[in-house]
């Protein structure tokens, strides 16, 4: 996929953007998917050394059976329940076509996971998508299906894991260029799913791939955009892991120092398959470990997609939502996602990754209309209540401000 220059910008243009990002960030979940849980150095003996594209299962032949993966086939190809969940909320945003809400959760969202089958790589057969989800995602069914929690607060009480943060790139390109508005409405969207910084992490992505988007972006720009909105220990773990980041040009000599930065705020431990007693528990000083170190492997790869989603996938642990995070950010970017890769990922998971892409950017569309009527209109009514100042009376630049009658 070779980024598309609008005329006059040498800049890629928002559907590149917004395909980029979607189809970088499934790409870089199949590939992470088959070494996920696992170490850089047991990924490195099993594969040979580093991994550099897509591979097969662990277990081989074996995958049907062999714990803790069975039964499911991560390999081959196949996406995980990282582009499953970015699929369905794509699919929310082409029934609500404006701005989501925790409410959009439990009154689509929800219905789509539980009554709609489709066809689940993973199990290579057609289920309910619930059937494929994670505990902690499944937490939407039970607490609003079962529930009838209130949306906005039904996160709480769940466990704390980037469930939420993996699958919120849609709203950061439904918000292009407009990283504070991604936040806002990420960590409302959020608050249906997750608690603590578990939604602080949703919110903090959401605003770095809005922030992508931009104009001129770039991998620098885009910390510095999740380090203005991002609190507490999300923010700090983001910084400490960027600051390591910095200092090398190559991930494989980075996957220790960055896993030594980020593991003072993360929760999980050391053996990922065995979490600490204190594991995702809501906190203050402890962040999710897939953000800062998605945002780590941009930093070094320079926004490059393939360096930054391979520096992810051979991290290793929770790698296959690092790498989709990384991804979307540079496919959002405008780096190209190899084809080499995008082709067999969709082809193995019987998926048509452009298609999401295409339905979010005329929704994109869409809601800036709306938004910019609802922005003249309050522009309106502000100007009626005497808050506009005249040009010229130095309250403000004459070309910096918009008039009532533009």
């Amino acid at each position: 996929m070779t980024p598309k220059q609008p005329k006059g910008t040498g800049q890629p243009d928002l559907d590149e953007r917004i395909t980029g990002a979607l189809v970088g960030a499934a790409v870089g979940d199949a590939l992470g998917g088959p070494v996920e849980g696992y170490s850089p150095d047991q990924i490195s003996e099993r594969h040979g050394g580093l991994v550099h594209g897509v591979v097969g299962p662990w277990h081989g032949d074996a995958w049907r059976t062999a714990r803790p993966l069975a039964p499911y086939h991560k390999g081959d190809g196949h996406v995980t329940d990282d582009t499953l969940m970015t699929h369905a909320l794509v699919r929310v945003y082409d029934r609500v076509r404006d701005h989501l809400d925790a409410y959009a959760i439990a009154e689509h969202l929800v219905p789509d996971l539980m009554t709609n089958p489709r066809w689940i790589p993973e199990l290579e057969a057609e289920a309910l998508p619930l059937h494929r989800l994670f505990l902690a995602e499944k937490w939407l069914v039970a607490r609003l299906a079962y529930g009838h929690a209130d949306p906005r607060e039904a996160g709480t009480g769940n466990i704390v894991n980037c469930g939420a943060a993996m699958y919120m790139a849609p709203v950061g390109l439904v918000n292009a260029a407009d990283p504070r508005a991604a936040y806002a409405e990420a960590l409302d969207i959020a608050g249906a799913h997750q608690s603590s910084y578990g939604r602080e992490a949703a919110g903090v992505f959401a605003a770095a791939v809005a922030a992508a988007t931009a104009p001129d972006a770039t991998a620098d720009s885009v910390v510095a955009a999740c380090l203005a909105l991002a609190k507490d220990g999300t923010r700090e773990a983001i910084e400490k892991v960027c600051e390591v980041a910095r200092r090398h040009s190559d991930f494989a000599s980075a996957l220790g120092p960055l896993r030594a930065a980020v593991e003072p705020y993360d929760t999980v431990g050391p053996d990922y398959r065995a979490p600490s007693l204190g594991a995702r528990r809501p906190s203050r000083l402890h962040a999710i470990e897939e953000l800062p170190v998605a945002l780590g492997m941009l930093v070094i790869s320079g926004g490059d997609y393939r360096h930054a989603v391979l520096g992810s996938v051979n991290y290793g642990r929770d790698c296959d939502s690092i790498a989709t995070m990384a991804g979307a950010l540079a496919g959002a970017l405008g780096s190209p996602v190899p084809e080499e890769w995008a082709k067999p990922v969709a082809e193995a998971s019987r998926l048509d990754l452009w298609q999401p892409a295409r339905t979010l950017a005329q929704v994109t569309r869409e809601v800036f209309a709306l938004d910019r009527g609802r922005r003249h209109a309050h522009e309106l009514a502000f100007a009626a209540l005497g808050g506009t100042p005249e040009p010229g009376d130095g309250s403000r630049s004459d070309q910096g401000g918009v008039r009532c009658s533009d």
